[in-house]
């Protein structure tokens, strides 16, 4: 299903988000701090955040767009402009940010990890438009990928040292009754998004997969790709039906050509529409 659609151009490519207001397809390199764009010509722009960690991206409903940066978040006025640090959300230096998403009204979800990877130091955020930030989960181990349903009443998360996807239900614009929604054990979910009909897309990293869930937890499709870090995958294009994986070549010692490139392929159902931070 899947086919290569640039060389290795990231060591650890994440978050990709297909966005109207940047021309399409971005996504980070997250340990380099670097923004990626794929232009419509083949090219690549890179743009550093002045970070050294570019968690994740996404567009902004007043422009440009908003990064998740080591400690915190960072704002731009324009799709390409220069980064604008906010205050940091934490000062503790084993911490940083990694992985993020937006809920239908507007507001930010970022999570965070231990570089030390030490088990439940990371949290799960909410940013509102005002750049309020609560904590909506107080442990976690690695913050991974996050999504809500087309009718706002679900949310899937990844923290994946739990080797699972969970889901809430979401009431009053709140998660609550947080619950497992699919096992995953012998892999590492990381990214995922979900699709117009509220099939779940999950980013199997270390074993080189892609998997389709339906909102019964159903698998509906599994794919290998020939890398073994996935770390991520979105759904975008004219139509909505493009897939876009991301790739990682983080520590490995005999990367391939494969690790660190982007894949291409088409889903028979549209994605949703990338909603933006309304801050």
């Amino acid at each position: 299903m899947f086919e290569q659609i640039t060389d290795a151009v990231a060591y650890h490519a994440e978050g990709p988000v297909w966005a109207k207001e940047w021309g399409g397809l971005r996504w980070v390199d997250m340990l380099e701090g670097d923004l990626l764009t794929l232009k419509d010509n083949g090219e690549i722009d890179r743009l550093h955040v002045g970070s050294p960690i570019a968690a994740f991206v996404r567009p902004r409903a007043s422009g440009g767009f908003v990064v998740g940066l080591e400690r915190g978040i960072g704002l731009s006025g324009e799709p390409f402009g220069e980064v604008h640090a906010l205050e940091p959300i934490w000062t503790d230096p084993d911490i940083r940010m990694n992985e993020g998403g937006t809920d239908p009204w507007g507001n930010l979800y970022a999570g965070s990890m231990s570089y030390s990877r030490k088990k439940g130091a990371g949290k799960l955020y909410k940013i509102s438009p005002n750049h309020d930030v609560t904590t909506v989960l107080e442990s976690v181990s690695t913050s991974n990928g996050i999504d809500f349903s087309p009718d706002g009443t679900k949310a899937y998360y990844h923290d994946t040292g739990t080797r699972r996807t969970d889901v809430f239900d979401v009431v009053d614009e709140e998660l609550t009754n947080r619950r497992e929604f699919h096992e995953a054990s012998g892999t590492s979910p990381d990214g995922l998004t979900v699709d117009s009909e509220g099939n779940v897309w999950v980013a199997l990293n270390r074993v080189g997969k892609v998997r389709l869930y339906s909102p019964e937890a159903e698998i509906l499709g599994e794919w290998d790709l020939p890398a073994r870090l996935v770390t991520a995958v979105t759904l975008g294009g004219e139509d909505g039906r493009d897939v876009f994986v991301t790739t990682s070549r983080e520590n490995l010692d005999d990367p391939t050509s494969t690790e660190g490139a982007i894949f291409h392929g088409r889903a028979d159902v549209p994605g949703k529409p990338t909603i933006p931070f309304a801050g």
